[in-house]
């Protein structure tokens, strides 16, 4: 008679036991650590703690490790955002304190995706909400679209060309 514990899964490597989303909880420890503007030895812990242990503890709802094709294009890709998220911080603010309410044109625009990672597409909803002006709110039941919510959108095609080219584009070059 086969027992329980001669049923179980094939041991895992250490790092992926206890590790299982290392690039996730780096990132988890320095948003942490900077979030709460603490970088003492107690900050840094706390931080690791949590970036050891949410992972861990979320592990049976991720399907797999993402793959990431290139870190370079991932830098690549952080850069382009915060400076997105810069300019759009200005632009923002420029219409609220020099154009009329009346002048703006706030909208809904569907984005079609080329994206079929459902951590790409995370990653690109998160950055179109991230930058001021703009909000994902929605992504169509097959993931083949998403809804945006723009402030200003002037020029509707325009902006569906940004998001694909600046965000989506490098996104397909990350998670291959």
């Amino acid at each position: 008679m086969t027992k329980p514990s001669e049923i179980a899964s094939p041991k895992l490597p250490f790092r992926q036991r206890w590790i299982p989303h290392p690039s996730l909880t780096g990132v988890m420890i320095l948003l942490w650590v900077a979030m709460a503007n603490n970088f003492s030895p107690g900050g840094w812990l706390l931080g690791t703690c949590l970036g050891l242990a949410i992972p861990l503890l979320t592990q049976s709802i991720w399907d797999t490790t993402p793959k990431i094709a290139s870190y370079g294009n991932v830098l690549i890709y952080a850069l382009v955002v915060l400076w997105d998220v810069l300019v759009a911080n200005i632009e923002v603010a420029w219409l609220i304190l020099f154009e009329s309410p009346r002048d703006l044109r706030p909208q809904w625009i569907t984005v079609p995706l080329d994206l079929r990672s459902r951590e790409g597409i995370a990653v690109l909803a998160g950055t179109v909400t991230l930058t001021p002006g703009t909000v994902s709110c929605d992504l169509s039941a097959d993931g083949r679209s998403m809804l945006v919510h723009c402030l200003d959108a002037r020029d509707i095609e325009e902006i569906i060309r940004r998001i694909k080219t600046r965000y989506e584009a490098r996104l397909l070059r990350i998670f291959r």
